[in-house]
């Protein structure tokens, strides 16, 4: 079959972007694909709101639209098979590029207000969305191939009579929803040196761009003590693109459950994955849903940072059992169920 043509629409964030370029690299296992990446940036002056509701509209006309709100000119866009987004900001102009050229679209995460049928596959999250039509409820995507991790295909079940000699702590920061003060920064490393002495466990830690320098500080200050930790990560003077390393390493994971690309990317890995809350957190209704469909699945626990104690770490541990399957193979088989057009050769 020839090379599958795949417009990406990409906005700036990480989070939404990295969901795209999951669903790609599960395309990738059937059959070979070109991407053209655009970037979406909305003018500020154009309001969302006003946007979706011109979809119905009899003036609705595409190509002025992406004009208008994104800067795009339909006329140059290249040929595609397939139109490809994830994130809010994403949705307007992939119904527009979509329409202008006559191709089926795939949109990852939340629709809102607007309607399935606006999309050929909507890729979600949320077990409400389990019996929609035009959705695929699955683990948010993530590009990493876990295979590619040289990790030990045994599961391990850890918990109060086994317990890890290695450990990746990420660490993220405040976002919308999660505030961290700087007590329970002090508490939290505090608790993984109890943990350190009490099991001989020794740590990775990551940091990410959310994490404030203080923070940082901090943790480097404590990544001193090489009997407590293996390696730490300063993204900082690191940048991105270090959790595969530590991936490939780590038997469980914690992390700050700030991020769900973080939260998705250990489980992806076929890791034991705790989160970690501070007092401060709520988490949007959406969100919610997520974080329990993972809990659900047996894939994912959460513990407050004033909680973590050996003993309940390894109880949480305990009731952990780790995805088995390549995340990316399922997703592959889904898709070439859903859009066997394009995809079954």
């Amino acid at each position: 079959m020839p090379p599958l043509k795949v417009l990406f629409l990409a906005d700036t964030r990480p989070g939404h972007y990295h969901l795209s370029e999951g669903v790609i690299a599960a395309l990738k296992r059937l059959r070979d694909v070109q991407v053209t990446r655009i970037e979406i940036r909305r003018k500020w002056i154009v309001p969302t709101r006003w946007l979706r509701a011109r979809i119905h509209a009899k003036s609705f006309f595409p190509p002025r639209m992406l004009r208008m709100a994104y800067r795009i000119e339909a006329e140059e866009l290249p040929q595609a098979d397939l139109v490809i987004s994830a994130g809010g900001e994403t949705l307007m102009p992939n119904i527009c590029v979509s329409r202008y050229l006559d191709r089926p679209s795939i949109f990852c995460g939340s629709l809102r207000d607007l309607d399935a049928k606006e999309f050929s596959l909507v890729i979600s999250s949320y077990e409400r969305d389990a019996d929609a039509p035009r959705h695929m409820v699955t683990l948010k995507p993530s590009p990493m191939d876990p295979d590619s991790l040289g990790r030990s295909d045994e599961v391990i079940q850890f918990g109060p009579d086994r317990t890890p000699k290695l450990a990746a702590l990420l660490i993220g920061g405040n976002a919308a929803s999660f505030r961290f003060g700087r007590g329970e920064w002090k508490d939290l490393i505090a608790r993984i040196g109890e943990i350190s002495q009490r099991w001989g466990t020794r740590w990775m830690i990551s940091t990410s761009r959310r994490t404030p320098d203080y923070v940082a500080d901090m943790l480097a200050d404590f990544a001193k003590d090489e009997r407590a930790v293996e390696r730490f990560v300063d993204f900082r003077t690191a940048g991105p693109s270090t959790l595969p390393d530590i991936f490939s390493r780590a038997e469980i994971v914690l992390c700050t459950a700030d991020s769900s690309s973080m939260v998705s990317e250990a489980i992806s890995a076929r890791l034991p994955v705790v989160g970690l809350t501070p007092k401060a957190s709520h988490l949007p209704e959406d969100e919610s849903a997520y974080r329990d469909l993972l809990v659900h699945r047996n894939w994912y626990r959460v513990l407050p940072i004033a909680e973590l104690t050996p003993e309940r770490l390894a109880s949480n541990l305990a009731e952990i059992t780790p995805i088995e399957e390549n995340p990316l193979d399922a997703l592959a088989a889904k898709l070439k169920e859903r859009l066997p057009e394009l995809l079954s050769g």
